[in-house]
């Protein structure tokens, strides 16, 4: 395990610390960090970038977490978007998130 497991409540906390000083309609998109290739079959060890892992915890590669405060649909205010996966992906790279 990379971390010690750390309560979801934290990350929502930051969630809405983050978008209570956005400004009014405004959206924040963060990406994760790409895997870098060394060779033709090698890549450096993945390391998340900082502020999407504070603010969704999520530690995966292909990610993208969208913030829209001020959306009129509810459900459409904190998106994340996650690579899909199969089982070829999960015997090479390990599990992933899914939904």
């Amino acid at each position: 395990m990379k971390y010690h497991p750390i309560p979801s409540d934290l990350f929502v906390k930051n969630r809405k610390k983050f978008t209570a000083s956005m400004k009014p309609k405004s959206l924040a998109i963060f990406n994760s960090n790409d895997i870098y290739p060394i060779s033709a079959d090698s890549t450096l060890p993945f390391e998340q970038h900082r502020d999407i892992f504070y603010l969704s915890g999520v530690d995966q590669e292909e990610s993208i977490l969208v913030l829209f405060p001020d959306c009129p649909k509810e459900k459409h205010r904190e998106i994340l978007f996650l690579r899909e996966t199969n089982e070829h992906i999960a015997i090479w790279e390990g599990e992933k998130l899914t939904k």
